[in-house]
This record gives C-alpha cells, structure tokens and sequence, in this order.
C-alpha cells in the first residue's frame, strides 16, 4: 500500500515521525520509526531519518503493509471527564478500572490512550488526519484513579515528561489503608525504604535494603476511623507500586491490594457488626479495587515554565467515596 502526502504549510517544521503519526494514529509511533529506517518512506524521492524536520510542499511516499498498521486501542464506552486544558496540554480524570496503555496479553481491550485517541480524532477535521496527537506522559496503575496528565505536542510532551522524571512535580494521592495510624492530624511523616524488583515474582515490587533504589513517600492523616485511615501520601521519587509497597511495609497496606495487601474487595460484612445480606442476594462490595487515588498534581506550564504550576485535582470517585460514607456511619473515630 502506497499512500503519497504533500506536507501543508501549517505542518511545516514537524519531524517526520511526528508527521506520520498524525495520518496514521492507530499506529504505534516506534513502527512507524522503524519503517522510517527500512527506507519505506521517502521525502522528495529520498529516505529520510524519523527526526528530519519537514518543509512546506515536500512530497513523502509512504509504502505501508497491512501488518504495519495494527488495529487501534479500544476505547470505553465513557467518555473520558477533562479536568484542565490548556493550549499544550490537558488533565483527564482516569476511572479505575482501565489501563493506560495497551496490556501485553489483551492488546484490544479498552485504555485510555485509546480513549485519548478518539476524541482527538473527534477534534479533527475528516480525512486530513489527527489535528494534535494527545500523548501520555506518566501513568497510573489500571485499578488507580485520578488525574493523568497529556500533553498536545513534541515540545509540550519532552518537558511534562522531564519534570514527571525529575520529580520537580507536586503530587497527592488519597490512600485508603487498614490500621488506625497513630500520626497526630497535622502532622507528617517519611517512608524512607529502597525498593527493588521481587525477584520471586515478575511485576512486584519489595523493600529491598541491599539492591534497592533509594524511594521516598511523605504520608498524613486526612481521615481516621475504627480499623482504618484516609492517608495523604506524597511520593517524592516515582518506584513502580511506590505507594503500594511503602504502606505495607510500614503495617498499612491498602484496605483493597490483591498484590500487597489481604483483600481483593470490601464488602459492607466486614465493615459493619451483624450484618446480614437480604436473603437470596449475594452481597456486592462496596469497592473491589485498589483503594487508592491520585488526587491532586501541580502541573508545570510548558508554554510559561516560570509561571506557578497549575493544581489540578479530580474529586474522589463515587466507589471509593461510598466506602468512605460506610466507614464514617459505622466506623466513625472517637477521640
């Protein structure tokens, strides 16, 4: 399949790769740099490099297979909330429940990128291709929820990915944990354990002493109840699980973890003395996944880095605060 593109004035000054990916957005962005260096794309009649920079009416030539274009991610059904926008960027409030990207093993099911690429199709004017590719530039485990951030550009992407890297970003997650945390209210406290690969099983995370990477989280207390506490958590170095892993280590695993914690749900049984289900249903639970939610980050603007970064928060979500109301009625703190 041979497709030939003429490269607009507006578009002008694009890298290649960044050109391409807009004509074919379903497209991972490393296939098409790599049918780049195949020389399977020629500009005016010769191969180019995935970074060369575009000039108004270049000509390319695009000789694509069917294999090279593998189906788009899915998107949910719901449409994805906007929290901010700007010119560069935006922030969408993530349901749990959705991976960010692609999963390895169910490559069709619906993500957020997914969900990002159609309203960026929606957005675009009918067979010119994508108008902005939305690009994801951190991510959040599939059962979090809560802010993500995107930017709408190259320049916008490389600098909201160098703050996520070099931890220059603000961020805040609501933590729902079992134990009654002893921390005065006010107060914080520091969670100051090295975290490495559990070498006993792929995709978990350990303190680990010796092999460790240094890992940082800051913690307080928003809410306490009998059996449980609402944390403020604030990590300051971005480990896989961070969070996660640093709560258990210290006696407090989320109240839902199937990974590091002692439940896959809630239900209102284990919350409640005498609880009894109506008969003949079986009881739901209130929440079954991670009790855990990124509620706030103070965005750089990239466009004004010397301008106060932007805090964009998402409200807690309706699963999460019905625990929180079920807790407050029959599990509520008395000093």
């Amino acid at each position: 399949m041979n497709e030939t593109f003429v490269v607009p004035p507006e578009r002008a000054g694009l890298e290649l790769d960044e050109f391409l990916c807009l004509h074919f957005p379903g497209c991972p962005k490393g296939v098409l740099r790599q049918v780049i260096r195949e020389g399977r794309v020629l500009v005016d009649g010769t191969s180019a490099r995935p970074s060369q920079r575009l000039r108004p009416d270049q000509v390319l030539l695009v000789d694509l297979d069917e294999a090279d274009l593998p189906e788009g991610p899915g998107a949910p059904e719901c449409e994805l909330a906007i929290l901010h926008e700007e010119e560069d960027w935006m922030a969408v409030d993530k349901p749990a429940g959705i991976a960010v990207e692609p999963e390895r093993w169910e490559r069709s099911r619906a993500t957020i990128a997914g969900a990002l690429l159609r309203v960026a199709k929606d957005r675009s004017k009918e067979g010119d291709g994508l108008a902005t590719r939305l690009r994801l530039v951190h991510r959040l485990d599939k059962e979090t929820s809560g802010v993500l951030v995107v930017a709408k550009d190259l320049a916008a992407e490389r600098f909201l990915r160098g703050a996520f890297e070099e931890r220059v970003l603000h961020k805040e997650y609501l933590a729902l944990v079992e134990g009654e945390h002893p921390l005065p209210e006010g107060e914080w406290d520091e969670i100051d354990l090295p975290i490495g690969a559990d070498p006993r099983k792929s995709g978990r995370m350990v303190v680990d002493e010796h092999a460790g990477k240094p890992s940082l989280t800051r913690i307080a207390v928003e809410r306490r109840f009998r059996g449980y506490t609402l944390l403020r958590c604030e990590p300051r170095t971005g480990r896989t699980h961070q969070i996660r892993v640093h709560l258990a280590a210290v006696g407090f695993p989320l109240a839902v973890d199937r990974l590091y914690g002692r439940r896959n749900e809630l239900h209102l049984s284990q919350l409640k003395l005498r609880y009894k289900p109506k008969p003949g249903r079986p009881e739901r639970p209130l929440i079954d996944r991670l009790t855990l939610h990124s509620a706030c980050i103070a965005v750089p603007r990239p466009s004004h880095p010397e301008a106060p970064p932007v805090p964009i928060r998402s409200p807690l979500p309706r699963d999460l605060s019905q625990v929180l109301k079920q807790l407050g009625k029959v599990r509520a703190w008395a000093d």
